[in-house]
């Protein structure tokens, strides 16, 4: 079965290029574009893509409301950002906001199908690491109180633990190694803290421990 993919750009060449190359794949499929925010919004209503490709900055509705608006739907698509900077002031809101992951609009084509593969089957896109430095910079710069954030009460203290890691950067193996458990283990204690909390993945596991306060953005722990 083809991914069904929307990308929604304000600049005509970026939705036909990106339209273009993802049609060279037999999994891949276009089924609309958009030229604003809220045409994006309306797009996900009516064709129900599995995949957005959404800019950051676009006319009538920027992308980070769009996003939060589409991530708000039943069974929502998942939401990769468009940036052309790699550390995009607004990339930390737009994660807030439901985004599973970012791409540069520089991309390579090779990168981009894998992206688009990798969030629709419910991975996040980014490497815990640069994961982490990317929120850990603009949590830093722009602190939030941790009552904002998510309550972790209902996680045991391993699955506090696991998220701590997770936010750290590690990956699923370096944590079964830390833990001295097995991987497999640890993809269970992932998944019950994405469902527990109500997070639709590793990306906004990430984001939680840093809203939450249990990680310190300048300490990193």
């Amino acid at each position: 079965m083809s991914v069904r993919v929307a990308v929604a750009d304000d600049q005509e060449v970026v939705r036909a290029g990106f339209g273009a190359l993802l049609g060279t794949q037999p999994d891949l499929e276009v089924v609309a574009t958009a030229a604003d925010g809220a045409a994006a919004v309306r797009v996900c209503r009516d064709h129900r893509p599995d995949v957005v490709l959404m800019d950051v900055r676009m006319p009538v509705m920027d992308g980070i409301e769009a996003t939060r608006r589409v991530t708000a739907e039943p069974d929502p698509p998942r939401v990769l950002m468009l940036t052309t900077f790699d550390l995009d002031e607004h990339v930390y809101d737009a994660l807030v906001a439901g985004a599973s992951g970012f791409l540069l609009k520089d991309v390579t084509a090779e990168r981009l199908f894998d992206a688009v593969r990798v969030v629709a089957a419910g991975e996040a896109l980014l490497a815990p690491a640069v994961t982490r430095r990317l929120i850990g910079e603009f949590a830093r710069l722009r602190p939030r109180p941790p009552s904002q954030g998510p309550a972790l009460d209902a996680l045991t203290p391993r699955e506090t633990d696991v998220l701590r890691l997770v936010a750290a950067g590690l990956s699923n193996a370096e944590i079964a190694d830390r833990l001295v458990v097995g991987e497999e283990t640890v993809k269970t204690h992932v998944s019950r803290i994405l469902r527990k909390l109500g997070l639709r993945d590793r990306v906004q596991a990430v984001v939680a421990a840093y809203e939450s306060g249990l990680v310190l953005p300048r300490s990193g722990r």
